[in-house]
């Protein structure tokens, strides 16, 4: 980290302002340089930026100082408040970076800096990522936690306990004929399991923490020309789909991306399930099936002129009849058995009560990730990696040599070092920061 970097921290594109943000060793000679001064830390002064190549002013902007280690990144850091147009941007970075010992931001790399300076762990930095990518309130809420650092907290409580068990063991090991050492095995055993419970109750949460990052899957699945791309269209509010009274015309998957009531849900529109000796349209059937296996709720859609049974399916089911407008099926109060709602998606009759019932579903499937500790598949595998050790301990007895037990409960110290990242494991960094955008 002896260079200093440079990035854009604001979004690509014309803007009222952007955000042009420094971290490093030579963030005051950058100032000085381009800026002619360092103004007071955390007291924005505005200044005539110049190019120190050939004079030329670039803009005049808000400039601001964080000096190290109170910052975000643990060294100085600035921040300068430019006009958005492109070509001021551009000459900004051009004449930071031509200045020796500065360079770009690769991704993620500010946010690096701050985990490898103490600033954060590993879950907080991750955290910050995923506000970035929230799309939804839920999502941004469940963010914010990881981003306080409610994970990190929870671990490195889990691991000072998992150190002092250590330290008791090595105790046994260290003085096993001293008689004021007592046997400690028990009280290592049980200390163990009480742990192991607590990482266990977490862990019941872990699979809602991730699908709410990634979303509820609602399939809108039926027999050919039940009317599923045309009510993909009316929720998604724009022609994603081919709409025709061909049958078969939909081959394969199509999937929007909505926000229902604050929760993400990835809406998949497949093709009809039916027999058919069409190659391709047989590859469209097939993937739609796969789509049912993973499905948190499935729309089952017939209509008068297309009506078949639904498969037995391991999602809830949501049956609807659909084209309440254009046939001679009966209006929704009198539906045929079987059938919950009734709607027209041309005309927009039942959709407000179909959109009520995804909303209950995507609340159902996701509300409790909000509040998971654990939200990354990442976090999974190191707790249950923990878990397994621990459980090894829970399961030892007399007979069990205690450096055995010892070397578990050092690989279960390990294993929450590595979810928080007080270890040396460069290459779990390149693989998380790679998520991130540049500037960030």
């Amino acid at each position: 980290m002896a260079e200093t970097i440079v990035a854009l921290a604001s979004g690509v594109g014309r803007a009222g302002v952007a955000v042009i943000r420094l971290s490093g060793p030579s963030v005051r000679f950058g100032l000085e340089t381009i800026a002619g001064s360092v103004p007071q830390p955390r007291r924005a002064a505005l200044r005539r930026l110049k190019d120190p190549g050939n004079g030329e002013v670039l803009d005049e902007a808000l400039v601001l100082f964080f000096p190290g280690p109170a910052s975000f990144t643990g060294e100085d850091v600035a921040e300068l408040q430019v006009h958005g147009g492109r070509a001021i941007i551009a000459g900004v970075i051009a004449a930071l970076t031509a200045l020796p010992g500065f360079r770009l931001a690769e991704r993620g790399e500010f946010t690096r800096r701050a985990v490898a300076n103490g600033r954060m762990d590993l879950t907080s930095a991750e955290g910050i990522a995923s506000l970035v990518e929230a799309e939804t309130s839920s999502q941004r809420r469940q963010a914010l936690r990881q981003a306080g650092g409610a994970l990190e907290r929870a671990a490195m409580a889990w691991r000072q306990r998992l150190a002092g068990l250590l330290a008791l063991m090595e105790a046994e090991i260290d003085f096993p004929d001293e008689e004021d050492v007592p046997a400690l095995f028990h009280s290592v055993r049980s200390g163990a399991e009480a742990l192991l419970a607590e990482i266990e109750m977490a862990l019941r949460g872990a699979r809602s923490g991730e699908r709410l990052r990634e979303g509820a899957v609602m399939v809108i699945a039926g027999p050919p020309n039940a009317g599923k791309s045309t009510l993909l269209n009316a929720l998604a509010r724009r022609d994603v789909a081919i709409v025709s009274p061909i049958a078969g015309t939909t081959r394969d998957t199509l999937e929007v991306h909505l926000d229902l009531g604050g929760y993400p849900v990835t809406l998949i529109d497949t093709a009809g399930l039916r027999e058919t000796n069409d190659v391709v349209e047989a590859i469209g059937v097939e993937r739609a099936r796969a789509s049912l296996d993973r499905a948190d709720l499935v729309i089952w859609l017939e209509a008068g002129d297309a009506r078949a049974d639904p498969p037995e399916l391991p999602a809830p089911l949501l049956r609807v009849l659909t084209k309440q407008d254009d046939s001679q099926d009966p209006p929704p109060h009198t539906l045929p058995a079987g059938f919950e709602l009734g709607l027209s998606a041309r005309s927009g009759a039942g959709m407000p009560a179909l959109l009520e019932r995804l909303e209950q579903a995507a609340r159902k499937a996701l509300e409790s990730g909000e509040t998971a500790l654990v939200t990354r598949e990442r976090h999974r595998r190191e707790l249950e990696t923990v878990t397994a050790h621990l459980a090894t301990v829970r399961a030892a007895d007399e007979a069990t040599p205690v450096e055995f037990v010892a070397e578990d409960l050092r690989l279960a110290v390990r294993a929450i070092g590595r979810l928080t990242g007080r270890v040396d494991i460069d290459e779990i960094y390149d693989v998380i920061f790679r998520e991130f955008c540049i500037g960030k």
